[in-house]
């Protein structure tokens, strides 16, 4: 379980629900940003897939301007690989996996200076997992899984796959965290009723011969397809789940013409998130005012009873 953390509560305290979105993940850092300059305080986080990545070295204690910068600097040709012997995927995940732990290390979750939870799906019970104890890179690494794209993540009893296969926003994982707070989503997907952009020709990450060969095949066209399929089936399981979940405040930043791999401007992607959470801070003074925290007190208290 996550450890106990103790704050002083400020009237803009939040608990955060960080969706997946693959290369749209900048845009969470943007939304970071923008709390932090308007005084609005994370008190926990919980992570789907990108989600993951990003709440996870938010709760190491690192800053947005920090985050923008490792994001920056990651060169994308270096995080994918072409190994088979890294599980049934079309892509490895052994660059990835280097380059979050070379920012995290062997950190547990009790180490984290936010509470902080990742989510994934588990195939061998058909269930969503919520890891919040551990080793915090190897729960990321089951929470990013795509399956079919990346190889699952053997986890003691579990075979873990993308949280965003049940849960693309995981606002009941935020809530659980810290129950007495507004939960704000953070969405990476377009509503259901916007039209998508048609995706052009999708290169394949990595930098080997074979990888740029097979990028002028037809397996280009396969992987733009399967990206396609993913979004739509993530689009509809992400509505679903804030209808029934229903988060206090949602923010949508506009990257639904962003596909799932692109080789983005990361500081670009991350003012979308900044333009998406500036336009909801008056619904948010409104969610942390005092009022709204003792309505939410009376709910819990009503719920119990």
């Amino acid at each position: 379980m996550v450890q106990s953390h103790e704050y002083n509560h400020s009237p803009m305290d939040i608990t955060l629900a960080m969706g997946g979105g693959g290369a749209r993940g900048a845009a969470h850092i943007g939304v970071l940003k923008v709390f932090e300059q308007n005084g609005v305080h994370v008190r926990a986080i919980a992570g789907t897939s990108i989600g993951s990545i990003v709440g996870a070295l938010y709760a190491s204690g690192r800053s947005p301007d920090q985050l923008l910068e490792i994001f920056t600097n990651v060169d994308q040709s270096k995080l994918y690989g072409w190994p088979l012997s890294d599980g049934p995927g079309l892509l490895g995940v052994r660059g990835i996996a280097d380059t979050l732990r070379s920012y995290l290390g062997d950190m547990t979750f009790g180490d984290l200076s936010i509470p902080f939870s990742a989510v994934a799906v588990d195939i061998n019970s058909n269930r969503e997992i919520i890891l919040d104890e551990g080793n915090v890179v190897d729960a990321i690494l089951g929470s990013i899984a795509v399956p079919g794209l990346f190889p699952p993540k053997e986890l003691g009893d579990y075979r873990l796959i993308d949280g965003a296969t049940l849960d693309p926003v995981p606002v009941r994982a935020a809530r659980a965290l810290r129950p007495e707070l507004p939960v704000v989503a953070v969405t990476l997907l377009l509503p259901l009723d916007v039209p998508t952009k048609p995706m052009g020709i999708m290169s394949i990450p990595g930098s080997n011969t074979f990888v740029k060969q097979v990028a002028h095949m037809n397996i280009a066209q396969a992987f733009r397809i399967f990206a396609e399929s993913v979004d739509i089936a993530s689009r509809q399981m992400a509505e679903l789940r804030l209808k029934i979940d229903a988060p206090t405040v949602i923010i949508r930043p506009a990257v639904g013409s962003i596909n799932l791999l692109d080789n983005v401007d990361v500081f670009e992607v991350s003012q979308l998130g900044e333009r998406a959470a500036e336009a909801v801070l008056p619904e948010l003074m409104r969610a942390t005012s005092f009022p709204a925290r003792v309505m939410r007190k009376l709910q819990r208290v009503v719920g119990r009873d």
